[in-house]
Order: structure tokens, then C-alpha cells, then sequence
């Protein structure tokens, strides 16, 4: 199958792409290396079914023409991370709602190419109704506050993916994907994972921004992609939003706690004001739990890696790289 990956060379579209070649597909991936590296598709380059393309998800003639030749589209390109969205609000506003407004239009455009569209449990804002299912209302703060653009951003996504399904017919799937890490994940924007085992490799001070109270749960980017390609072939798929998490919870505290006894760290774990590192105006989330129990109807799926596990991972592919 041809397969058509933007953002490949991102942290999940990595792993998906080499999933997908690993299973006898040919991939093209499409990315502008704004945040993406193409270190991370370094696997791949000598596999004969893979080709890496510079570019945009904006160029509209360059998305026509590698959609035409794709059979399904995984579109992840995106502007991410809470410090680069805070930066960068009307960039990652263009970049996510026109990218994504281009991909759907020229997958409608060639036929009705599959697109599996790639969003977040932002978009779930500040709903007290946890844990969040994907029928459950959206709660977002003022338009003041930065971080609710990106949350916006992707809901745009989704509801013009949807739209297209109801009045095209165009074969859609949306997953909202909740905390994935893992390596190759940067903790450049925000990430929080690979920012501690970082800061506990180098004996730094593992910074907790907030009281560390807030609490996540973070799924492994291996069990994430299988489930994207599961849920591409899964029948009646279409025109579904799913979550894709984890169920365990976990607070900041305890996650660095975990970062530092698991690598062996003499790090000190300090706390961060949130407006010392974001300004003034920033929210965050207190809690953030998913309801898988959806896409468990649709295909198997088996967030169960542990936390332990991806720190060593992340830890040592940081050691790898440098």
C-alpha cells in the first residue's frame, strides 16, 4: 500500500513510518523540519519502499501531488508543544487549520483518499466530566489565553474532517492522542518526559512547573502507532473520533520522582511558577483521563507499557544521540 505521512519527520510520525514499512508498505513522508529531524528517519533511508520530501503541508501543487499517488493519508502534521504554541500563536493557527484544510480538500479532490487526522486532548479544555469520552462536551477559557488556540485549532481540524465525511463521503478516522512519549521526543517545546530524563542525566535540577499536583497519563509511542494503523483497516472506522491513551494516572511529582530514582539521578526536584515560564496568563489542566473504552470496540488495543520502561527507553536514545 502507498501511504502518505505528514510530519513524518516529527517524534510519532517517526515511529509510525517505520511501522508502516516494516508491515510491506511504501511511505512517503512530508515534513518542513520546522520541529521535525530527519535524524529520526535515519532507519528508513535505505529501505527502497521509503521517500523523505521537504515541504510544506501549506503547498497545496506539492500535498496534490503526493496525496494523488497515496492510497491513505496519515496527516500529523501540526504546530506542538505548550511553549512553542505560546510563542508562535498565529503561526501555529495557519499551520494547523490551513494544513490541515489542505490535506482534506486534496484527499477529496483525488477521490477520497482515507485520512487519518491526528488530534489531541487539548481539544477537551477545562471539562470537569473525567474521564473524557469522546461524545462529552468541550470546555475551553477565554481567547486571552493562548493555550486555547492550539485546543481551538484542532477542533477546527476535526469538525472540518467530519464535515467532509457527512457531506462527501470522504473516509476520515480522528484520534485524540493524550501525552505520547518515547524516544525521539523533544523537550524543546514544552514536552515534559524527555525534559526530565534530560535534566536526571546531566545531575541538573528537574524542574516541576506548577505545585506538580497536576497529573497526566502518558501512553508509549509503540502502542500508539499500532493503534493507528490498526484503527486505518478497522471496518466502520470512518467519520469516528477516538481517544488513544492511556488509563494510568500519574501526577508531575510522581513523574519526576520516577525519572530520578529509575536513572539513578542525584538531580534535586524544584517547582517553577507557571508564570515564570509562560507569562502571566497561562492555565493549565489539573487532570486529564481518557475514556478508551470506544476505540476497544473498534480494534485491540493495549496501553500497558510502563512508564519505567519508556524512561530507560528515552534515556537511552538520548545517550545514543547526544
Amino acid at each position: 500500500m502507498n501511504i502518505l505521512v505528514t510530519g513524518g519527520a516529527g517524534f510519532i510520525g517517526s515511529h509510525l513510518t517505520e511501522l508502516l514499512l516494516d508491515d510491506g508498505n511504501s511511505v512517503v513522508t512530508l515534513d518542513d523540519l520546522s520541529t521535525g529531524n530527519l535524524e529520526n528517519l535515519k532507519n528508513c533511508f535505505e529501505n527502497p519502499r521509503f521517500q523523505a520530501v521537504e515541504g510544506s503541508v501549506l503547498d497545496q501543487e506539492l500535498v496534490a501531488s503526493l496525496v494523488e499517488k497515496s492510497e491513505i493519508i496519515y496527516h500529523l502534521a501540526a504546530s506542538v508543544g505548550v511553549a512553542l504554541v505560546v510563542d508562535n500563536l498565529s503561526g501555529t493557527l495557519e499551520n494547523n487549520v490551513k494544513g490541515t484544510e489542505t490535506v482534506i480538500k486534496q484527499a477529496h479532490r483525488m477521490g477520497g483518499k482515507k485520512v487519518i487526522v491526528a488530534s489531541t486532548s487539548e481539544v477537551y479544555g477545562k471539562s470537569r466530566n473525567i474521564p473524557y469520552r469522546e461524545d462529552g462536551d468541550l470546555v475551553l477559557g477565554p481567547t486571552s489565553v493562548g493555550r486555547w488556540g492550539y485546543a481551538c485549532s484542532k477542533m477546527l481540524d476535526e469538525l472540518l474532517a467530519l464535515a467532509y465525511f457527512k457531506e462527501h463521503d470522504l473516509p476520515v478516522v480522528v484520534l485524540r492522542f493524550f501525552n505520547t512519549v518515547g524516544p525521539r521526543q523533544s523537550g524543546r517545546y514544552g514536552m515534559v518526559l524527555p525534559r526530565f530524563v534530560s535534566q536526571a542525566l546531566q545531575d541538573m535540577p528537574i524542574t516541576v512547573h506548577g505545585d506538580g499536583t497536576q497529573s497526566r497519563c502518558f501512553t508509549y509511542v509503540g502502542d500508539a502507532v499500532k493503534a493507528m494503523v490498526d484503527i486505518a483497516g478497522a471496518p466502520h472506522a470512518e467519520g469516528q473520533v477516538f481517544n488513544l491513551g492511556s488509563e494510568r494516572e500519574i501526577t508531575i511529582n510522581q513523574l519526576a520522582s520516577m525519572v530520578k530514582e529509575t536513572l539513578h539521578s542525584r538531580s534535586a526536584i524544584v517547582h517553577v511558577p507557571y508564570d515564570t515560564v509562560f507569562g502571566p496568563d497561562f492555565e493549565d489542566i489539573n487532570r486529564r483521563v481518557p475514556d478508551i473504552s470506544k476505540v476497544r470496540r473498534f480494534i485491540e488495543f493495549q496501553p500497558d507499557t510502563e512508564i519505567r520502561q519508556v524512561i530507560q527507553e528515552v534515556a537511552a536514545s538520548m545517550a545514543t544521540n547526544g
